[in-house]
């Protein structure tokens, strides 16, 4: 009809870029095929978010850790210049009759401290005058022998107690502890390896395993503690509560009671205490419901 414009006379004028409802009106532009977003395989996709759940459960966590170390200056001076003495956290041995069992584990020092622990074993028998100490450690012999003070700090940090058992129940465990101290497959000379293991913790986490009844689980800053030879995947947590999946340390999982929930890469480990609840991240370590303190 003359003097009324063909409806849709202006969207067919404007081109292929606007879109029309069903009476005519003008409502928008659609993209052209050409400016379309790419879409990602669904294989990228998984990709990407296993790269992103690796960066804020692992590289995050501990790239802010290293910045909180650095900045309260705990690279810390050398060796020999820290303090090597005792915390104080036990009494003398020859004030004390009852038996005893220690675990203990410390930041190590400077750099290395941003993301681990050195853990040790310290046993004292009924009525026995002095405590025994044994470190794996990669200098000196193979599985050193009081070396440090019992409750010494490592690096001039404090210890935190991983395991304290007193009284009949120790007396009864510490031939076993021992026993596992001589039967440590890894205590010979050129066996320490810094990462991923055998180290400090690897003899330690071995200990805890040949005597479950400890009941235990290392800090998961505690590298090494995972270390398995790489015909050794699958088997019991060190607390024999739960299940682990392990690659020569390098790659884990475990799911325990004692142990919780951990998962493993490179050495790193992120996961929940379910005993006591808590996160486990590297570099802090465990963060939430404090555990147990004891001397």
């Amino acid at each position: 009809m003359a003097g009324k414009p063909y409806p849709n006379a202006s969207a067919q004028a404007a081109g292929p870029e606007l879109a029309r409802d069903p009476r005519g009106a003008i409502w928008g532009r659609r993209l052209l095929p050409s400016a379309r977003w790419p879409r990602f395989p669904s294989s990228m996709k998984n990709l990407l978010r296993v790269l992103l759940a690796f960066l804020v459960l692992f590289i995050l966590p501990l790239a802010t850790h290293a910045a909180w170390w650095v900045w309260r200056g705990d690279l810390g001076p050398d060796w020999g210049r820290v303090d090597w003495s005792s915390a104080r956290l036990l009494p003398e041995a020859s004030r004390r009759e009852e038996a005893l069992i220690r675990i203990y584990a410390a930041r190590t020092g400077r750099w290395r401290g941003i993301v681990a622990h050195h853990s040790w074993v310290v046993v004292k028998p009924k009525g026995a005058l002095r405590y025994t100490r044994y470190d794996k450690v990669g200098w000196g012999s193979p599985v050193r022998t009081d070396g440090w003070a019992a409750d010494a700090r490592w690096f001039g940090n404090v210890p935190q107690v991983v395991v304290a058992m007193d009284g009949p129940e120790a007396e009864r465990l510490i031939p076993a502890v021992r026993r596992a101290v001589a039967e440590y497959p890894y205590g010979h000379g050129g066996d320490y390896r810094v990462w991923p293991g055998p180290n400090s913790n690897t003899f330690v986490a071995h200990v805890l395993a040949a005597v479950p009844d400890l009941q235990a689980a290392l800090p998961p800053t505690a590298l090494g503690k995972d270390f398995h030879s790489l015909t050794d995947i699958v088997g019991l947590t060190p607390s024999q509560t739960g299940i682990q999946l392990r690659l020569g340390g390098y790659l884990g999982f475990t799911l325990g009671w004692i142990e919780g929930l951990e998962v493993n890469v490179l050495g790193l480990v992120t996961g929940l205490d379910i005993r006591r609840p808590a996160l486990k991240l590297p570099g802090w370590g465990r963060i939430g419901v404090p555990l147990p303190a004891a001397g």
